[in-house]
């Protein structure tokens, strides 16, 4: 059978989809690549021979806009293949579960990536105002330790040299008395041996999360680099969207992050604006902090009402165009901050994992980095940066 995939979203949809596309080509089924066809308006359809018997759409609903593209793509995808099965599954309202014929049970290893995806948590406990994220993905589930510990090893045996924890909610990992931060310890060591790296995905701001900077100023080999999902730097903001966090928590993470791990360490945040209620001088709190704590990976979201959670019927409604004017302040001095933190590594070395091609890759705290003259996809590299251009880093080769 020819199986395509689709997916949407989060670094967690990525690793379920590369998993599952993992399985299937594991089972001698053939994987087909869409390449383009999604953008295309027009023109010739596929070779006979190239369109696929089934296509997995795993798709996002984190915003409303999310969900749309998403409706959008499975439409195209079935005026464009008319005889094809093509199931939507992941976040989606009707979803349905993937076909699983003669799938092995083992742990397939992608190997089409340049870095490892590792779920290791799914769901969330969270009762967040806008998210409807968990009517989705259920109540909090952790990967047993043990299982994690075998598909590190068997990422790092497939040539793996970086591997990127995802999941819904990190922070509430817990597996045989070990949370996340324990977790993130024994990792360390295993990628350590190799020698490997860790990068961490997207992190809920809790007070556990001091004790993952004890871990990473342990391990050098943990990349430096923390994106917080922090939507807003307003506590009456904060506390309308039911986060179980304050602003003073995260000032105090973000300070003790930079004492601990140096001016290396980049930091990221997702951010809401035009949540309603928010005010001129909620905005301002916002954007105060994320200059304060110079975040240098900003995914700035404007607020879309999602049918179902208690903020799409709350009173402070923000006219559309204000939450767009809003996001567009914060992103571009995301892109600022972000420009400027990448001058910082001019004339220094730093350690690239080399992605698709041999010339490109991204650093540890996650900024693309450019050379000429191939290395070997997946490794490790050290390479000198000898000019910045915007956010990305021009080096000598490695």
């Amino acid at each position: 059978m020819k199986v395509a995939f689709v997916t949407f979203g989060c670094r967690l949809n990525r690793a379920e989809s590369l998993d599952l596309e993992a399985r299937y080509r594991a089972a001698g089924h053939e994987i087909v690549d869409l390449g383009m066809t999604l953008r295309e308006t027009g023109g010739p359809c596929p070779a006979a021979d190239n369109i696929p018997d089934l296509i997995l759409v795993r798709g996002c609903s984190v915003t409303a806009k999310a969900q749309r593209d998403c409706e959008k793509a499975i439409a195209h995808l079935h005026a464009r293949y008319p005889s094809t099965e093509i199931r939507p599954i992941g976040c989606l309202p009707n979803v349905q579960p993937p076909p699983t014929p003669h799938l092995p049970s083992t742990n397939a290893i992608p190997l089409q990536t340049s870095r490892a995806y590792l779920k290791i948590q799914d769901g969330c406990s969270g009762k967040c105002t806008f998210c409807i994220v968990p009517h989705f993905r259920g109540s909090p589930v952790s990967v047993p330790i043990d299982e994690i510990m075998v598909r590190t090893r068997a990422f790092l045996t497939a040539g793996y040299r970086e591997i990127v924890l995802t999941g819904c909610n990190l922070s509430l990992y817990k597996s045989y008395g070990h949370n996340f931060a324990s977790l993130l310890d024994i990792l360390g060591k295993i990628a350590g041996s190799v020698p490997a790296r860790i990068r961490i995905g997207s992190l809920e701001p809790s007070k556990g999360c001091e004790e993952i900077l004890d871990v990473m100023g342990k391990h050098p080999n943990i990349c430096r680099f923390l994106h917080l999902s922090l939507q807003s730097g307003s506590d009456r903001i904060l506390k309308r969207m039911k986060r179980p966090y304050n602003i003073e928590l995260v000032d105090r993470f973000c300070t003790m992050a930079r004492e601990r791990l140096g001016t290396d360490l980049a930091l990221g945040a997702d951010v809401i604006t035009g949540f309603p209620g928010e005010t001129d001088e909620d905005f301002a709190a916002t954007r105060d902090f994320l200059v304060r704590h110079a975040f240098s990976n900003l995914h700035v979201f404007p607020y879309s009402e999602r049918p179902g959670t208690p903020a799409a019927t709350m009173d402070g409604s923000v006219p559309r165009p204000v939450r767009l004017v809003r996001a567009r302040n914060l992103t571009a001095l995301g892109r600022i901050q972000r420009a400027a933190f990448a001058q910082s590594f001019l004339g220094r070395e730093v350690e690239v994992c080399v992605e698709r091609g041999g010339e490109h890759g991204w650093t540890d705290a996650y900024l693309p980095c450019k050379w000429k003259g191939p290395a070997e996809r997946r490794s490790l590299v050290r390479t000198r940066v000898t000019a910045v251009e915007g956010d990305t880093l021009l080096a000598s080769a490695p």
